[in-house]
């Protein structure tokens, strides 16, 4: 059977190969391929809080495999050809030379960084491999740069492979994997499957995390990785089971051509993290804290934002000034950011069909928002603005200046709004740069929202066509290499500036961009329809949701605009939009226990646990409005065994009991819930 599987996925991804790359026939292909000998209807065992320690076997297994694989001249990890001949079979072509490990946390944030320097002894080529290993989190990373040092054109670099190496797993390996933001309701929803026999591909959608997430938690036979893909771009990841292991292979999906004097590619960044236990729950929650302890940006923190109606005619700087200046204490105690979206700039006809001038509207403000942003500040209050700077319309501020410059912008015939500013071309990434940073100065920013809403990919494969000259792919890895260089110049230049990595709700979701940023709206399957109308299904959508991306995403956002308690506990999400149960959230960035089934069944409770160093925690509870059983029995996970635990419910605080973490995740803990549908919060520590 699973041979068979093997094939008609095979079958199913040359359809998927051939299909254009933003189309929903990619999308469903892909699904369907990834979809077959695979469930979502999931269950975790139960371990007790020692085993879900990172111990130091683990973190041998990371440094061998780092040494081996990366800090090697003979078995590296990556791969790509050089004219017809690949790095890993003409070893002898290139002379190596591994530098000397760095003191932790000098370039990333807990981790120890080593630079590997390959030069080509047949041409100008120079290939340096940033490697770092977290150590305490049994996590490395690495990253390849090529560059051409010569004053003439390079040999052609093809198959240019991040990754191109074996995972030591075990024969039969499961791998789970989620589906990404397409919007739908099932979006995050978690899979597993067992790795095929033959190559089962995974890849963006026209450069978006649509189909599938770039993560990949693989469990064998020996133990488990975590894999996560680091590109903002047509990712690709694929997964073969081979022998004692599973084969991997990341990299940009297409990128063909030779390097111009002094110029420089990059691949994918690629991150594993190693565990030794058969509960794949362990591999999440060790991806989960590693990237709380080492990737988000320093200052990353869960938040409570507010929106502010810059959109409605009679607002003026003064009207908005005097609102904050007038608004209680208590409310400027929850609130951290003040988020003004789309549609504070000069408007035509309406939001959409505007961007490209990054300036308050002069019919409506006659100075920029930065006295706003200073009153909110003396109320302890951030501000957060919505920008999108990849894209402009006609006649816009940006249109008319890239418009002059050839290189600067792809026109779209058929959408004057979505013309794509080309961030490729070095001189557009310096202007565009410096109008962001215009804008977060003269409107006195905190949080730089991030939107993108046309899909990149056709832009880019364009631009090739229009400007590489025969090369394929060297568009987007300009891009995107550039897009990270404006995110970082702007963080740097601007002290405490975070950033918001919205993309039409979460389609750029991945390790490169949690290195930047957080996703405060996750999915637009959230948003409103024209006549402010929520889905039917919206508050059972986003318990699944937060369900499926809490799995990768320690940090993100979103809101489900419906009224009552049940809505309310509903989006109680790390960075909410909605007031309220900040003593719960904090719990949501420690360890994540899924308690039951993730989906959209509401004939079944949905159940997930948050928890903070064994010591105390939540359980929230969802009791769905076809669910018929009117108790629930509450079993944790991660506790100390030997320790006592007092539990209540939220609602009723003062009556506590007190149960020991040995019974409380085998028995567990019977609680009666008669209304429905109801979402109940359990608390517990240890006393």
């Amino acid at each position: 059977m699973k041979a068979i599987i093997s094939l008609v996925q095979a079958f199913l991804l040359v359809f998927s190969a051939l299909a254009v790359s933003d189309s929903d026939f990619k999308l469903l292909v892909d699904r369907a391929a990834m979809g077959l000998g695979a469930t979502a209807d999931i269950s975790f065992g139960s371990m007790d809080a020692d085993k879900y320690e990172v111990s130091d076997a683990e973190r041998d297994a990371c440094r061998d495999w780092y040494e081996e694989n990366i800090l090697t001249a003979v078995t590296p990890a990556y791969n790509f050809s050089v004219s017809t001949k690949d790095l890993q079979s003409c070893i002898d072509d290139w002379s190596f030379d591994i530098g000397k490990e760095s003191a932790e946390s000098a370039v990333y944030r807990g981790g120890k960084t080593t630079y590997i320097t390959l030069t080509h002894k047949k041409s100008d080529l120079v290939v340096t491999v940033e490697a770092t290993i977290y150590e305490k989190h049994a996590t490395c990373d690495w990253t390849v740069f090529v560059k051409n040092t010569g004053d003439r054109n390079s040999p052609k670099i093809s198959d240019f492979l991040a990754a191109d190496c074996s995972l030591p797993t075990g024969k039969n390996t499961d791998v789970y994997f989620s589906k990404g933001s397409n919007p739908a309701n099932d979006d995050f929803e978690l899979l597993t499957a067992p790795v095929s026999l033959t190559q089962m591909k995974f890849s963006a959608n026209g450069g978006r995390t649509e189909s599938f997430l770039p993560y990949f938690n693989l469990i064998g036979d020996n133990g488990g990785v975590v894999l996560a893909t680091g590109w903002s771009g047509q990712w690709f990841t694929s997964l073969q089971q081979k022998g004692e292991g599973v084969k991997i292979k990341v990299k940009q999906e297409k990128l063909k051509g030779s390097l111009k004097p002094d110029e420089s590619i990059r691949s994918p960044l690629v991150s594993l993290s190693f565990y030794n236990t058969d509960n794949a729950l362990k591999g999440f929650n060790t991806y989960r804290n590693f990237t709380i302890d080492c990737v988000y940006p320093e200052g990353t923190k869960q938040i409570t934002t507010s929106g502010v109606g810059v959109e409605f005619p009679e607002s003026t700087i003064d009207s908005l000034v005097a609102n904050i200046e007038s608004i209680p204490d208590w409310f400027a105690q929850i609130v951290d950011y003040y988020w003004v979206d789309a549609g504070w700039y000069e408007i035509k006809n309406d939001w959409g069909d505007s961007v490209g001038s990054w300036y308050v509207d002069p019919n409506k403000f006659d100075r920029p928002f930065k006295e706003v942003s200073d009153a909110a500040h003396e109320k302890g209050i951030g501000w957060l603005l919505w920008h999108e700077p990849e894209r402009c319309a006609k006649d816009t501020e940006v249109y008319n200046e890239c418009i002059k410059h050839d290189g600067w912008l792809v026109l779209n015939e058929n959408d004057t709004s979505r013309n794509q500013v080309n961030l490729a071309n070095e001189e557009c990434l310096e202007y565009i740069t410096g109008i962001m940073q215009r804008s977060i100065t003269e409107n006195g920013v905190d949080y730089l929202r991030i939107d993108s809403i046309p899909t990149p990919g056709p832009f880019w494969d364009e631009a090739d066509k229009l400007w590489e000259k025969g090369r394929k792919g060297f568009t987007e890895n300009h891009y995107v290499t550039n897009f990270y260089r404006m995110l970082d110049t702007l963080t740097e230049n601007n002290e405490g500036l975070l950033i918001d990595n919205c993309c039409s709700g979460g389609k750029r979701l991945d390790i490169e961009m949690s290195r930047r940023s957080i996703p405060l709206w996750r999915t637009d399957y959230n948003c409103m329809d024209g006549e402010g109308k929520s889905k039917p299904d919206i508050l059972e959508a986003t318990q699944a949701q937060t369900y499926g991306i809490s799995f990768w995403l320690p940090y993100n956002g979103t809101c489900a605009y419906i009224e009552g308690e049940y809505a309310d506990r509903t989006n109680i999400i790390s960075c909410s939009q909605r007031l309220g149960y900040q003593d719960v959230r904090p719990y949501m960035v420690g360890n994540y226990y899924p308690l039951t089934y993730g989906g959209l069944d509401t004939s079944r409770y949905l159940a997930m646990q948050f928890d903070r160093d064994a010591a105390e925690g939540t359980a929230l509870i969802y009791k769905r409005e076809n669910v018929t059983d009117n108790k629930y029995t509450l079993r944790l996970n991660g506790l100390d065994p030997d320790k006592s635990y007092e539990i209540s419910d939220y609602d009723n605080p003062d009556a506590k009991i007190i149960l020991t973490g040995e019974k409380l995740m085998s028995d567990g803990y019977t609680i009666t819930i008669n209304e429905t549908p109801k979402a109940v919060i359990m608390l517990y520590k240890a006393v």
